[in-house]
């Protein structure tokens, strides 16, 4: 009996150790995908009404486009899972077909050489300061209102995020901060300043002001991570919201500032034209890419790494967390307080409206798409996700656009979570985490660290 026992014992831990299908990571991207397909069915479909509740429902589910969406995402499941490899050896020996050699080689001369790669960077600053001169006026205003104003909006929450690995939903409170410290500087809000400044003297007190305001956001919250540092953050928009839409003799409440007088140096002043405003923002874009390159590869770009890897550690190993924390959430915060001011100068007019919780989740999503961590990324991201939406204008209910965009993130987290542009180490976290080491960041670990 002991003898059948010991043979048997074998194949049933086997059984106890084997993965259902249904377990497996390509089918539960399958369900994953599928789910999608059936709430872009309910979204896109027919709208609601108050007689019926489950109109829409019952409508959206009995017609072709519950099988277009789901065919759909099947399709897109089955490319990227059986596919892809083929895909990827058709592409590269079209490349080869083509003699795409040279690019290739250029490529990699970007990649290690420094002559070529400041050569590279030279080049592409160039084309972005005179190819959206090109451009039809709502294309480059595209550029200039969202596009420019959102990158500089995605490289400061890239520090608090990508960098420090704290989760901030709030961010754009700053952005508001920044808008009217613009208007109350230059008089545009019921309360008189003590005096009028230029906006070019007004973008260092809005930076000292949202890096106070960063201060207090983060001296009441070091101690908490993950969703409940999340939550804080959210009530600090919400405040920050409410504020300026209540305080009607400080802020102006729901009409908002009027009239916030355009940017002007040496007797030039910005008029209505787009094209000075797109050179203002290419020059604070680059200083901030410059500065924050260096800082990430200094000791506090280090320390920043290691408190969003395992805070517990970091702290056991000499680093100030309070103060490091504080730091990220100062100095993400002073980037959207710049951008607050170009943007208020920029429109002349804005109100509490502009600064919803949408908007900092619309932030979020561009650095994530982008790749946490990367510079290049979150600028590329916010290029994309601005650009998506205003190609759909044409072809796509405008409630219905956001949607899309929604698809396209589900989509990419499944199958590309370091985003498009991914810093090397976020790529190397990942690696580690779907081979069973150490975890993607420090965002998700609990209270007591992550648990080896």
């Amino acid at each position: 009996m002991s003898a059948n026992t010991s043979v048997k014992s074998p194949s049933a831990a086997a059984k106890l150790r084997r993965t259902a299908w249904y377990q497996q990571p390509r089918f539960q991207r399958l369900g994953a995908l599928l789910a999608l397909g059936v709430v872009l069915t309910l979204m896109v479909g027919e709208q609601g009404n108050t007689r019926d509740l489950f109109y829409s429902v019952r409508t959206s589910f009995t017609g072709v486009n519950l099988w277009v969406c789901l065919g759909i995402a099947v399709a897109v499941w089955c490319v990227r899972e059986f596919g892809s490899r083929y895909v990827s050896k058709a592409a590269g020996g079209a490349k080869a077909a083509a003699g795409w050699g040279p690019w290739v080689q250029a490529r990699n001369a970007v990649r290690t050489q420094p002559k070529a790669k400041w050569a590279a960077m030279i080049a592409l600053l160039l084309a972005v300061l005179f190819v959206p001169g090109q451009l039809t006026g709502f294309w480059q205003t595209v550029l200039i209102d969202q596009i420019a104003t959102y990158a500089l909006l995605a490289i400061g929450l890239n520090v608090v995020i990508g960098w420090a690995g704290l989760l901030d939903l709030g961010f754009v409170a700053f952005f508001a901060v920044g808008a009217y410290s613009a208007a109350f500087w230059t008089g545009s809000l019921p309360v008189e300043p003590p005096i009028v400044l230029n906006n070019f003297l007004i973008i260092p007190v809005a930076v000292v002001t949202c890096l106070l305001a960063g201060v207090l956001l983060g001296a009441p919250t070091l101690r908490l991570r993950g969703d409940y540092l999340a939550i804080v953050t959210l009530g600090f928009h919400e405040i920050v919201y409410l504020v300026a839409k209540n305080a009607d003799g400080i802020t102006g409440g729901p009409a908002g500032a009027r009239q916030v007088p355009k940017f002007s140096a040496f007797g030039y002043e910005w008029t209505l034209e787009k094209m000075p405003y797109w050179y203002l923002l290419v020059t604070l874009i680059v200083i901030l890419i410059i500065v924050f390159a260096r800082l990430e590869h200094s000791r506090v770009g280090r320390a920043w790494t290691a408190i969003r890897e395992d805070e517990v550690a970091a702290a056991a190993n000499g680093v100030d967390t309070v103060r490091f924390k504080l730091m990220a959430f100062a100095i993400g915060a002073s980037t959207s307080g710049v951008a607050g001011v170009v943007y208020a100068s920029k429109v002349g007019y804005f109100n509490p409206e502009n600064f919803i919780i949408l908007n900092s989740i619309l932030v979020l999503s561009y650095v994530i798409f982008g790749g946490m961590g990367s510079i290049p990324g979150v600028l590329l991201g916010a290029a994309i996700l601005v650009w998506l939406p205003e190609v759909l204008r044409d072809y796509v209910d405008p409630a219905d656009r956001y949607m899309y965009l929604g698809a396209l993130l589900v989509v990419m987290m499944i199958y590309r979570p370091q985003g498009v542009w991914p810093s090397r180490r976020r790529q190397r976290e990942l690696k580690n985490v779907q081979e069973g080491v150490g975890d993607a960041d420090a965002m998700t670990e609990p209270a007591g660290g992550a648990v080896r």
